[in-house]
């Protein structure tokens, strides 16, 4: 591929998303990149992993990282790796998004990520979130308003309604380095296609049983193949520290992980086009979060 000149030169760079807990981060990573490809879930934690979504454009090409959301207090060893993978995510960035909901009022978590913003030494574009909403209901916008001259740019935007995405998409290329594309054209994420359905399953967990479960659970997939009839086969195991908590996931005569099942197997059909047979148990592991905090 011929390296690309003068006026013909196109912008390129990684741009992290940051926010605290809950405040659309992964709902705006899908709608900018047009596909699903970070889980959401009205909870707290949902993500755990920098997560990374591929915009391409006649302009050049967007690498956005979708990270954890901050929490004030390590209250537990999966938040503190989760703020710990929060600040990793942002070394060696080019530009940040810092998605804040108008709907809060700004806290010691804000503050905290403001900090980790303003170390990073990068330009930052400040998106208030959830514009679609009446003003009414969102008493807390003139709060973050008046952040704005800590920032390069404000962009009120709707992860929800894709509102104001493209003002938001020009002001970051306007921020970007000239350089060649890190992934292809055709790609829309660099995450394995493995830990992908790890994470849808787990979405499905955590909207089918709501505040029942807290966040003791975690998903592997043991066998992924695609058979020669082309129908794509796997086994999982949703992982929980809790004997308690296995028999509200499983349900009665297995009703709550059939259903689970039933659900991650529709969305895995229509995003992979293929029939999916999925082998889904849940087991008892009692070191799966010491695991997650050291991998």
């Amino acid at each position: 591929m011929p390296k690309a000149t003068g006026e013909n030169m196109r912008k390129t760079g990684f741009v992290a998303l940051v926010g605290r807990s809950n405040v659309g981060k992964s709902t705006l990573l899908n709608a900018l990149v047009g596909t699903k490809v970070a889980i959401v879930s009205p909870k707290p934690q949902t993500t755990r992993h920098a997560i990374r979504g591929i915009v391409n454009d006649p302009r050049g090409q967007i690498v956005f990282v979708d990270t954890p959301g901050v929490f004030d207090r390590t209250r537990d060893p999966l938040t503190e790796a989760l703020n710990r993978e929060v600040r990793g995510s942002i070394e060696g960035i080019d530009a940040i998004v810092y998605v804040v909901d108008p709907t809060r009022a700004v806290g010691p978590e804000e503050h905290r990520i403001m900090n980790l913003v303003q170390a990073a030494k990068v330009p930052t574009v400040l998106a208030v979130n959830k514009s679609d909403l009446p003003e009414r209901e969102r008493p807390f916008v003139y709060e973050f308003e008046r952040l704005a001259d800590k920032f390069r740019a404000v962009v009120a935007i709707s992860a929800l309604r894709t509102r104001n995405l493209k003002p938001l998409l020009d002001t970051i290329f306007e921020l970007l380095p000239e350089g060649e594309p890190y992934y292809p054209e055709f790609q829309l994420t660099d995450i394995e296609t493995k830990h992908w359905i790890e994470e849808l399953i787990r979405e499905k967990v955590f909207i089918q049983m709501h505040d029942e479960i807290p966040y003791s659970t975690t998903v592997v997939v043991d066998q992924l193949e695609k058979r020669e009839d082309g129908m794509v086969s796997i086994t999982a195991r949703i992982l929980t520290s809790d004997e308690r908590h296995k028999k509200m996931l499983i349900g009665a005569r297995g009703a709550q992980v059939k259903q689970m099942g039933a659900s991650a197997r529709r969305e895995l059909e229509t995003a992979l086009q293929a029939k999916v047979y999925l082998d889904l148990t849940v087991e008892v592991d009692e070191h799966w979060v010491s695991r997650e905090t050291h991998r």
